[in-house]
């Protein structure tokens, strides 16, 4: 078992990344406990606000436990677990929220703890806090039964220390240039042990792409090909800063670049590299007289070039899992939108029930009269050349029997039975005269 914390401030960013489901397929919020807030980014900030008081810049402990795979933690172990770090850490009865994250079959847990102590105003210690992490984790193991997982702190029986894992940064930093960390500590390495100064060191360096700087908080630091900035005493294995500065001493400060300098350099360095390899294949293309070579030259540089984008293209990227999230939250929108369909399949059927019927009503009223659409087009036909001319009941009746609307014979006029009579009903009642 894994357990790793530090102190910390900005609620707010620490509730975006603790509620972030792109990056985890599952993100359960198990506990609120001390705070009137309910929701997470609520009560992170009712809890950072409880170091106004204080002269405490970080009023929050953020802790992960994460069991060793394939164990998987119960409730009562999760709480158990959550109690134990909480006591060993001096928290007991602070406010405190838990948030379970879950991604590829791994669960791990996330636990914010204030660190104010409300009765005293005053905040919690958290010195030896790695010491403190390793002693709930060996005793945990012990209890569940977990395979044992060998810390640098607590329980070491002669054991070498342990190589320290990436930090969030660092991370952070590999998924953006596509460098691990581990290979640029194998290089570095590499080099250091084949120079016998720091002269050497530092030409070795840079044949292999790395440019020496001085680091804002660290004495020395190096820039890696893409611009990613790493601890040079970290990417020496087995090296301490105090002999690595003492092996950097023969180097004049004044020479050496800060990291702003270092990240010009190692650009002007690819501008350059990307210029000459132009030229190499304008060279190449124009070297052969024939078509054959030019062709030649240019399927190799295609090679090349779709070696390098198939690289790039099967690294798993932030943007890829970013995607798989979204596919993941579409899907669940669409399962939870199935069953709300399911739900209301019964008002479904009594709408289509009614839809049904209506039609079926207006069905039978059109075959009940059937020459009723016939009958009103004759009559707009009729009424055409006289849209604008008033007539009396006598020249109305000849246009009728010359439109075919009546029978000649007995007089009958259908256009009283079938439509609406306009001399009838014209403004002011009765049959209007005509001029």
């Amino acid at each position: 078992m894994i357990i790793k914390g530090k102190s910390r401030s900005g609620p707010v960013a620490l509730a975006a990344h603790l509620g972030n489901a792109e990056k985890n397929e599952r993100v359960s919020l198990i506990e609120t406990r001390g705070t009137v807030a309910q929701n997470l980014r609520g009560a992170l900030v009712e809890m950072d606000a409880y170091g106004a008081g204080t002269r405490c810049q970080k009023s929050l402990y953020h802790a992960a436990i994460s069991p060793e795979p394939p164990h998987l933690l119960t409730p009562d172990q999760r709480t158990e677990a959550i109690d134990a770090l909480e006591k060993n850490l001096g928290l007991d009865g602070h406010a405190r929220v838990v948030v379970m994250h879950e991604k590829h079959g791994r669960q791990h847990i996330h636990v914010v703890w204030s660190r104010i102590d409300l009765d005293k105003m005053r905040s919690v210690s958290d010195s030896h806090n790695y010491r403190k992490h390793e002693e709930v984790s060996r005793d945990l193991e012990r209890r569940f039964g977990h395979d044992r997982v060998q810390g640098a702190h607590h329980e070491r029986d002669g054991v070498k220390r342990p190589g320290r894992t990436p930090s969030r940064a660092e991370l952070r930093q590999e998924e953006r240039t596509g460098i691990k960390g581990k290979d640029v500590s194998a290089e570095v390495t590499e080099a250091f042990k084949a120079s016998d100064g720091a002269e050497a060191f530092e030409v070795a360096l840079a044949e292999r792409g790395y440019m020496l700087a001085k680091g804002d908080r660290r004495d020395f630091v190096i820039v890696d090909r893409a611009g990613g900035i790493h601890s040079l005493a970290r990417r020496i294995d087995g090296m301490k800063a105090a002999e690595l500065r003492e092996f950097m001493g023969g180097l004049d400060p004044q020479t050496i670049p800060n990291i702003e300098q270092a990240k010009e350099v190692i650009e002007e360095r690819k501008r350059q590299a990307e210029a000459e390899h132009d030229a190499s294949l304008e060279k190449a293309y124009g070297r052969g007289d024939n078509y054959v070579s030019q062709t030649q030259a240019a399927l190799k540089d295609h090679e090349q070039r779709q070696r390098a984008i198939d690289e790039n293209a099967n690294r798993d990227t932030l943007w890829d899992r970013i995607e798989r999230g979204e596919e993941r939250r579409e899907e669940q929108i669409h399962n939870a939108a199935e069953s709300e369909n399911v739900q209301s399949e019964g008002e479904e059927d009594v709408a289509r029930r009614r839809h049904e019927d209506d039609l079926q009503r207006a069905t039978q009223q059109s075959s009940e009269y059937p020459a009723s659409s016939d009958f009103y087009k004759q009559q707009e036909a009729a009424d055409a050349p006289f849209s604008n001319v008033e007539i009396t009941e006598r020249l109305q009746r000849l246009r009728d029997r010359y439109a075919g609307l009546s029978d000649g014979k007995t007089g009958t006029d259908h256009s009283h039975d079938a439509g609406p009579d306009r001399q009838r009903e014209a403004p002011g009642g009765g049959h209007t005269r005509s001029r």
